[in-house]
């Protein structure tokens, strides 16, 4: 699931279009002593308007799912349900429509999503196609297969580790064949740290965890749940190395580009040597024992009318033919699926295995679960919550419902996997005219049910009145988590909702002075608009902090908050 746009390519437009025409950070009359600030003024609007550029090509997220738009429909559109990684085809597939008439309306969700949406009938009408990395988990699903017509695999990329080049030397790894045990056991011995996106959230995550956990159980069979339980106290160890976490690679490879303080990432050959390609000094480690493989098969809905049968065929075909299968090898560093059309050097010389994935979902639900409550660092996340005079109404009905999702109201799938965890540190900030004191909660590694249960009776007494102290409640946000996250190493994120400008107290020139003068940090804020919330700004403070836009604007806010969770 990824940052890219959920809500397609239009909304990224729309961010790159305010990015091109800098305007002032903020429109405010000086103060005295504020000498050095207005001195600074016109240099700062550069760097902000970089950095607007930077967030928008960062996951700008569109939460409300990917059904709750109409899809653009024709007798020449293919309507196809994607996953994010999809995005980078988005050139290739105009030059599609110009060599065989068939115009590709792409709609971007999350992996684990997407297949609920499908295994449930929810694309059957509104879409045509799907056109995930991997098709894995959808196949697992009861009822699934039914849903489906042909399958057409279209490029491939393994699950790799890429490592910069002076840890790859120092460890050795550099000119000889590598394992997942010889890696685990550095990871052991925190001789490197490394990135991965989440599980729940990203294929590239899955197909990691599922590798590794597939080679360290060491049986050349499919998963199975006693064998995810004999190898957890091996995964533990080994994710105690990871130190970055995402909800898609894209934004995985943008936020390594940004984290000195990590050796690595665990992602998509296809990503790495995209990272290399743009001065990245990564060496890639492509495991001896086996490594699990996305083949990004563009699959045909079993409810797809006849004549999108036929778009699907001049498609497919023109994807595999040899000129554009090296295409797509020279442009997105993935590797061809046609025999007629060789790997290059690239992708070295060695054959790859691959290794065995689970055949039942309740196997695949049960690692992605001890990934998430067992074997992972645990998580801290400060919620920052507007309950302003504005919120009033089905606003703060909303903030509630959302809020429950998160402590198990949500019982699906993906509701279940972005629940709060076990382990998991949480405080809730709500501000309206000034911060509230900030409540803790910590979900414990067993039984969580009675501190999910007090989350939920916080939630459901939110109130809204008063006005709106944004950026002094998010200078409170920051203080909590360096002063919690100083205990212990977690992984923490901010996540700012809003759905008004800010009307009382300090202004983001104030926070930009107070993060800057926090030195190099790490954690992230991903901002919720909501209502009528001040878009520049926030993107601003997305820019700032390195963290994402999610847009409830016109979709679900619990959805947003859902997706949201992918990254923490």
């Amino acid at each position: 699931m990824n940052p890219s746009t959920r809500r397609p390519s239009g909304h990224l437009r729309r961010l790159l279009a305010t990015s091109r025409s800098p305007r002032p950070v903020a429109t405010r009359h000086p103060r005295p002593g504020d000498g050095r600030r207005e001195g600074t003024r016109s240099s700062r609007r550069w760097a902000t308007a970089f950095a607007l550029v930077v967030v928008a090509l960062l996951p700008a997220a569109c939460s409300g799912g990917a059904g709750d738009e109409a899809v653009e429909d024709g007798p020449n559109v293919l309507r196809v349900l994607a996953g994010s990684e999809i995005e980078d085809l988005e050139p290739l597939l105009r030059k599609a429509e110009q060599a065989t008439g068939v115009k590709v309306a792409l709609t971007y969700t999350g992996t684990l999503d997407g297949a609920e949406q499908v295994a449930g009938g929810r694309a059957d009408g509104k879409h045509d196609a799907i056109w995930f990395s991997s098709n894995r988990y959808l196949s697992l699903i009861e009822g699934a297969s039914a849903r489906l017509s042909t399958q057409t695999k279209v490029m491939s990329s393994p699950v790799v580790l890429g490592l910069k080049t002076a840890k790859a030397r120092e460890l050795g790894w550099d000119a000889k064949p590598v394992t997942w045990s010889d890696i685990a056991a550095a990871a052991q011995e925190k001789k490197f740290t490394f990135g991965m996106t989440n599980p729940a959230s990203s294929n590239s995550g899955f197909s990691a965890l599922v590798g590794v956990t597939a080679a360290l159980a060491d049986s050349g069979e499919a998963l199975d749940a006693a064998q995810i339980a004999r190898v957890t106290p091996r995964l533990k160890t080994f994710f105690a190395a990871q130190t970055l976490t995402a909800g898609s690679s894209g934004w995985l490879a943008d936020a390594y580009r940004r984290r000195d303080d990590v050796d690595g990432l665990i992602n998509y050959e296809s990503v790495l040597l995209g990272l290399k390609q743009s001065g990245a000094d990564l060496t890639v480690i492509r495991p001896s024992d086996g490594v699990v493989t996305a083949d990004y098969p563009l699959t045909l809905l079993a409810s797809a009318a006849d004549g999108k049968r036929d778009l699907y065929g001049k498609l497919t075909a023109w994807l595999r033919t040899p000129d554009v299968q090296r295409e797509i090898m020279t442009t997105t560093n993935r590797r061809p699926i046609v025999p007629e059309v060789r790997p290059d050097q690239r992708f070295g010389a060695a054959e790859l295995l691959e290794l065995p994935f689970p055949n039942r979902r309740s196997a695949a639900d049960q690692l992605i679960g001890a990934y998430l409550n067992e074997v992972r660092r645990p998580s801290q996340t400060v919620f920052v919550l507007d309950v302003s005079g504005s919120m009033e109404g089905d606003r703060i009905a909303s903030l509630r419902a959302s809020l429950a999702a998160l402590t198990g109201a949500d019982t699906s799938v993906t509701g279940t996997f972005s629940r709060f965890h076990n382990r998991e540190r949480v405080t809730m900030i709500p501000f309206n005219g000034r911060p509230s004191t900030p409540v803790t909660f910590t979900v414990p590694e067993r039984a969580p049910e009675g501190t999910l249960a007090e989350i939920r009776r916080f939630g459901d007494g939110l109130n809204a009145e008063g006005g709106t102290a944004i950026y002094d409640s998010l200078r409170q946000a920051y203080e909590e988590a360096t002063r919690q996250r100083a205990a212990d190493a977690v992984h923490t994120s901010v996540v700012l909702m809003t759905d008004g400008a800010n009307t009382n107290g300090s202004d983001y020139l104030d926070f930009e002075d107070y993060y800057r003068s926090l030195g190099q940090t790490d954690i992230p804020t991903f901002v919720i608009l909501f209502g009528d919330s001040d878009v520049e700004e926030m993107r601003q403070v997305a820019a700032l902090t390195g963290g994402a836009v999610f847009d409830a604007r016109s979709g679900s806010l619990a959805a947003a908050f859902k997706e949201i969770r992918g990254y923490q």
